[in-house]
């Protein structure tokens, strides 16, 4: 499409290469892995290879099942888990809500963590087991949680931990990863350059989930995507440049700040090195996505299952956010592509939208 800039990363990220290679070749040479023939055998080997691929990416030690996307992991999880009760954190993906509607909700803290002291208390309330749902990072913010601490709360209480890790990154380097701490880890292929329709729920031990009968070693009906499995571990095996990402990320941080743009969660410690959220004051989201697009670049308003019909997100109203600013938020998400050069093609373009709605932005020590 031209000269365009992709910084919707989170929403879906281009598929790499290999993970496209994989697939179609999967679609020319495959049968049901299912099925007791030698063709069957053979698609058979095939997924349990790639099954211990996408293990061994993550530093899984457990159970790994195959399953529609992220979405469809997390309602297996939260529908299926042994336990009695399910708590899950206000500001978690819609997938999660909608799963679980019924859960308790817990609240977050201004920078968009846990309120831990209000996971202790409802955890000391009840002592039925609990299943605990919170995102490894937020998908609208990129605010990471203390995973380390929910989990050593949450197990004390003698419950299970679910992870939402869609937007993990594979080759994180970081103590307070799902995969110490979680009984079970929701993750995305097309979030990580793989294709759409494949995902993974991560399991400590099949004891705590109950079975559904099918195939996934009974965890999970219908006929095995091996395609797709394969598009998804080859996706994993490609890196992803962390380091550089995360320096890209202070770059527009630093550089927004100095036209006059907000962060959303400022005083949050720990965050991805793929997502922010930035407010533009006196400019509303609608305004600006549209604007954006017209200048070439993408970007979105919150998550992508809202921002369509550009919903006020929930997420930000937790944290406080009023909702005349939350309307003027965007979120920019990097990816294995992303460059010096769309850090700074974004920010003129920031720039040219602010002061064309008449807001002061700055040029050097003055604002204009």
């Amino acid at each position: 499409m031209g000269n365009r800039l992709y910084l919707d990363h989170a929403a879906a990220t281009p598929m790499v290469e290999p993970a496209m290679a994989a697939v179609a070749a999967a679609m020319t040479d495959w049968a049901n892995p299912s099925s007791p023939h030698a063709e069957g055998r053979a698609g058979r080997a095939v997924l349990e290879a790639a099954r211990t691929r996408l293990a061994a990416a993550y530093g899984w030690a457990g159970e790994v099942i195959f399953t529609g996307g992220a979405t469809e992991a997390l309602g297996i999880a939260l529908t299926r888990a042994e336990v009695s009760r399910v708590l899950v954190g206000a500001t978690e993906h819609e997938a999660v809500l909608r799963a679980a509607p019924e859960a308790e909700r817990l609240p977050v803290t201004e920078d968009g963590t846990l309120d831990l002291a209000a996971l202790q208390a409802a955890l000391s309330a009840d002592p039925s087991p609990a299943l605990v749902a919170v995102q490894w990072g937020n998908n609208e913010t990129g605010i990471l949680q203390p995973l380390a601490e929910i989990a050593r709360i949450v197990h004390a209480a003698g419950g299970l931990l679910l992870a939402d890790a869609a937007q993990m990154p594979v080759g994180w380097d970081d103590e307070d990863l799902p995969q110490h701490h979680a009984d079970f880890i929701a993750l995305s292929g097309h979030k990580r350059g793989g294709p759409p329709g494949i995902g993974a729920l991560l399991i400590r031990d099949f004891a705590a989930l109950r079975p559904s009968g099918g195939q996934e070693r009974g965890y999970r009906g219908g006929t095995e995507n091996v395609p797709g499995a394969l598009g998804f571990v080859a996706a994993v095996d490609v890196p992803e440049d962390l380091i550089d990402l995360a320096e890209l990320r202070e770059r527009l941080d630093h550089r927004l700040a100095a036209v006059g743009a907000e962060r959303v969660g400022a005083e949050a410690e720990r965050r991805t090195p793929t997502i922010a959220a930035y407010r533009m004051p006196g400019v509303a989201a609608a305004t600006q996505l549209i604007r954006f697009d017209l200048m070439g670049i993408s970007v979105s308003a919150g998550a992508a299952c809202s921002s369509g019909t550009m919903r006020p997100s929930h997420v930000l109203a937790q944290m406080g956010v009023a909702p005349e600013a939350a309307g003027e938020v965007i979120r920019v998400s990097f990816g294995r592509t992303t460059t010096t050069e769309d850090v700074d093609r974004f920010v003129d373009a920031w720039t040219t939208i602010r002061r064309e709605a008449g807001g002061a932005v700055a040029e050097g020590d003055l604002l204009i």
